[in-house]
């Protein structure tokens, strides 16, 4: 066993003291060590259950013949964290959490470790934990929260944003933003929409790294605690049949994940989170993958906040494998690849039907034959830029006017609410990237507040930060490369023509070449927004180069 570095042996017996004085018996110590990576904590929604996941996870654990062992990573609830200085971190601690979970596990000498994650940045750093140690590990996450109730209408954590700029427009009054805001968010798990924490859910389980259910079973419902231990349960048969994590998260496997990605309408942050996984797996994650497996791969759920439904019902719709085998009746899927529960893909998904077609549209009816994220080119971003095409209205989706510049979220948010953009602008907030930011925040608060005025089908918003799942409308983000390298969204000037059009994939400001190196020759670059701390340090270690923004990792 790897944990023999450990227990065994007589120079091992300073060891054996300190699991002695953990009150471990000689029995616990002769089973494998099995690390289970909670992420509990106390002020993140999707997270406050996961202590009775985690004990869930060690009961199945124990049940087949493992000892569990619980140590902590952190998480960031990324609603909390909006608009303001908060959200710079958001972003930067899914490499801490890849970091400091690859540092205990080797310290510990683990057999085995099963993740308990949930939201945003926990998720994809987990991952990228487990691709990195490779050693037998199965995901099992909190699972979502139910959809709130507001008017009569089902309603998520982006029908609060959008409340609040309804607020600032004067078409709510505050007894009904109280009203939003009381029922909004009405259980524990990750919120209810296909935002970025579901989407990543959703796509572990497409990875083969969460067994069936990982994504939909919502948080409050005991089929999550019988989940749990099932993961539990499983992680010791994939340590008896070595099977590890990249014998899962193969090329195959990514590629499986981003064609169901196009298939559900994930968030666009699933555009940064998936190459950094490739990365560790040793894959060279191109961002044409994209569009070409897009062109592809149909729409099939318009889940919110791009339609009417939540992930509650898509799980009662069949969940992941249910939009699977809808995919894999035009064999858009590899089939073969190996998953956490000891089958393959395609025996996994076999018999898994669609419930209701009105969440999960049958391949032959989707909502459009193209997937739900485009990446857009042009010479405003000819490294891309990311776009949740299955948000954006059908008059949205070429569009041309003239650009509003701002050099941070605030100002843009600022101009917004007090009246100054209107119908057919081009919002542009630059200095929002990995570098500029530095931490590359979320436009969750402008995007919410174009809605909220009224806006969403006649203003576009381009960003060298990125947008949240809950974003809709005409937001492109991840614009690379970013202002603060010198990228041509630093060179927009106020009043300048951009086009937009999604059905071409191209974005481009209307301004000659030969003016665009004039100003590209007078460009200067920004003195560092944080001089010092963690995103000092990360700012500087983020790559920047030809591989842009929507690739960025931190050096190793």
């Amino acid at each position: 066993m790897r944990s023999d570095a450990v227990t065994k042996g007589a120079q091992q017996a300073p060891h054996r003291s300190l699991f002695h004085a953990l009150g471990m018996t000689q029995e616990e110590m002769d089973r494998p060590l099995v690390g289970i990576v909670s992420s509990y904590n106390e002020i993140v929604p999707g997270h406050m259950n996961l202590d009775k996941i985690v004990s869930a996870v060690k009961q199945g654990v124990a049940m087949a013949g493992g000892t569990p062992i619980v140590f902590p990573a952190i998480a960031v609830c990324d609603g909390i964290a909006m608009g303001h200085i908060g959200m710079k971190y958001s972003l930067v601690t899914r490499d801490l959490i890849a970091d400091s979970t690859e540092a205990m596990a080797m310290a510990h000498q683990f057999d085995a470790l099963v993740m308990v994650p949930n939201c945003d940045k926990n998720v994809p750093g987990l991952l990228m934990a487990a691709a990195r140690l490779n050693i037998p590990t199965v995901f099992v996450s909190g699972g979502p929260m139910l959809a709130g109730h507001v008017g009569g209408h089902k309603t998520s954590l982006s029908s609060m944003f959008e409340a609040v700029g309804s607020y600032a427009a004067g078409t709510i009054s505050e007894d009904e933003l109280r009203e939003y805001e009381q029922k909004t968010c009405p259980t524990c798990g990750s919120c209810s929409g296909m935002y970025t924490a579901n989407s990543m859910n959703c796509l572990t389980e497409v990875l083969g790294m969460g067994l069936k259910g990982n994504g939909t079973i919502p948080a409050v419902y005991s089929e999550r605690i019988a989940l749990a231990k099932h993961a539990g349960m499983q992680v010791m048969e994939m340590y008896r049949r070595n099977i590890r994590p990249r014998d899962i998260m193969t090329k195959e496997a990514i590629l499986n994940a981003l064609t169901v990605d196009m298939a559900l309408g994930c968030s666009t942050n699933s555009m940064l989170h998936l190459p950094a996984i490739a990365h560790e797996v040793g894959m060279d994650f191109d961002v044409s993958f994209a569009n070409e497996i897009s062109e592809k791969t149909p729409n099939l759920c318009h889940l919110a906040p791009a339609g009417p439904t939540y992930i509650e019902e898509l799980n009662e719709a069949g969940g992941v494998y249910a939009v699977m085998n809808e995919l894999n009746k035009k064999g858009l899927l590899y089939t073969e690849c190996m998953t956490v529960s000891g089958k393959t893909v395609g025996e996994n998904i076999e018999g898994c039907v669609n419930k209701n077609p009105e969440v999960i549209r049958p391949i032959e009816n989707p909502y459009s034959e193209t997937g739900g994220l485009a990446v857009l080119r042009g010479n405003l971003a000819p490294d891309g830029g990311v776009v949740k095409r299955s948000a954006v209205c059908e008059q949205m989706m070429v569009h041309e006017g003239p650009a509003r510049v701002f050099d941070c979220e605030e100002d843009a948010i600022t101009a917004i609410k007090s009246g100054k953009i209107v119908a057919g602008d081009v919002v542009v907030i630059r200095y929002e990237g990995p570098k500029g930011g530095p931490g590359m925040r979320e436009m969750l608060n402008p995007t919410s507040a174009i809605a909220g005025m009224g806006l969403g089908s006649s203003v576009a918003l381009i960003t060298d930060g990125r947008f949240s799942g809950a974003s809709r409308g005409a937001s492109i983000g991840h614009v690379s490369p970013e202002a603060a390298v010198g990228g041509p969204i630093a060179l927009v000037k106020e009043g300048d023509r951009i086009q937009i059009d999604i059905p071409n994939l191209s974005m481009n400001l209307k301004v000659s070449e030969e003016e665009l190196e004039a100003r590209r020759a007078k460009w200067q670059p920004r003195e560092p927004k944080v001089t010092t701390g963690y995103l000092a340090r990360y700012a500087s270690m983020v790559t920047s180069g030809n591989r842009g923004a929507i690739l960025e990792v931190p050096k190793r």
